[in-house]
């Protein structure tokens, strides 16, 4: 049999505010300035060691790069990453799509989370009209500007809404500028605005938990963040609405300002906190392209960064401070400890609570 492709167009989408969320921003938010939960003692010299190469890093001009999936969000970190960011510890952002929509979903209607168990047979998983169309919303308007994913999402939430021209306006710019840089961007506009009836101009947005979004408070405090979903893993795809196009431009985008952030880490941290898949993944092929590029013009490879590899699995029973495991470990198919153990530097995994971790960290780096 051959198969057909689905109509998403067909799609009926429900209001967000009619889904059973399990989590609400105020509920999970962690404040920055009380004692942390404690972390194991096993970890405990690594998290002061690490707060030491942050300092270090930043006193030299080195970059801190936190990679982190959706969880630490979840857990409450963002009003811890809110003032690290704003006081130049971390100086660079990186999650998947998940992390964005929980993000959104706070800062809009102050909470998130769903039960993929439930919702799954009923098809209303994923289903939320404003998630998929303020999203893509962001992102088109981001296009239009040469912005990325982590920017034109943070955009929004920051300034409770984006800008659309016109269809006139769209039209006379493909027609004069066929060629322009931005002409794809255009035409996607144009395309999305005349299929789902879009307004144009100054559409408003309130975010009232904004607060509660690393995309915003990074976004305010100029922090680059960047954004790497995959097309079809993120309830954004189960929309009418739904463009893959306008996701992947401005994931390459994110990707290009990744990176440049790689580029910094001489001496530098890298923090990949509860991401298993999407961190070491980008970072591998990122740092590749540097090492590419700066081999091209001379110059030596990536060196003298340490990487904080922070997750709750056992790590496969392995020492990954040794280096890496043979493949007659179970340890050795345990991706998120095995890419950056070869990504040169100093690789220490950390088994602990992700926001646990974080709020530690925090406290140890500006005390």
């Amino acid at each position: 049999m051959n198969a057909r492709p689905l109509d998403l167009s067909r799609l009926k989408v429900f209001p967000l505010a009619d889904r059973r969320s399990l989590t609400t921003a105020d509920g999970v938010l962690l404040d920055p300035d009380v004692p942390p939960k404690p972390v194991p003692d096993a970890v405990a010299a690594h998290v002061v060691e690490c707060a030491a190469r942050i300092r270090r890093a930043r006193e030299t001009g080195a970059g801190v790069m936190l990679i982190y999936g959706a969880h630490l969000l979840r857990n409450g970190a963002a009003t811890i990453l809110g003032r690290m960011t704003r006081d130049g510890w971390i100086t660079h952002l990186a999650t998947n799509g998940a992390g964005t929509i929980h993000d959104w979903e706070y800062a809009w209607l102050g909470r998130s989370t769903e039960s993929v168990r439930e919702n799954v047979p009923t098809g209303t998983f994923g289903s939320w009209d404003e998630t998929g169309r303020y999203i893509h919303l962001a992102l088109i308007a981001a296009g239009l500007h040469g912005e990325g994913y982590g920017a034109g999402l943070g955009r929004m939430i920051a300034e409770d809404g984006v800008e659309l021209p016109s269809v006139a306006e769209l039209e006379e710019a493909l027609r004069g500028e066929p060629r322009h840089p931005l002409a794809p961007a255009r035409a996607d506009a144009l395309r999305a605005i005349l299929a789902h009836d879009l307004p144009t101009g100054r559409v408003a947005v309130e975010h009232r938990w904004k607060h509660a979004s690393i995309l915003a408070q990074a976004f305010q405090n100029n922090t680059p963040t960047t954004i790497h979903p995959g097309i079809g893993y993120d309830i954004i795809a189960n929309h009418p609405i739904f463009n893959g196009a306008v996701i992947g431009r401005a994931a390459e985008h994110d990707f290009h300002l990744f990176g440049g952030a790689v580029e910094t880490l001489d001496g530098g941290v890298v923090l990949s906190v509860g991401s298993a898949i999407m961190g070491p993944q980008v970072f591998e092929k990122s740092l590749s392209c540097v090492n590419n590029l700066r081999l091209q013009d001379d110059r030596p490879i990536v060196a003298d960064h340490s990487i904080y590899v922070v997750d709750v699995q056992d790590g496969g029973g392995w020492d990954w401070s040794t280096g890496e495991p043979p493949k007659t470990s179970p340890a050795y198919y345990l991706r998120f400890c095995k890419s950056y153990a070869r990504m040169g530097g100093t690789m220490r995994y950390l088994q602990c609570d992700n926001a646990a971790f974080l709020h530690n960290l925090y406290r140890l780096v500006v005390a």
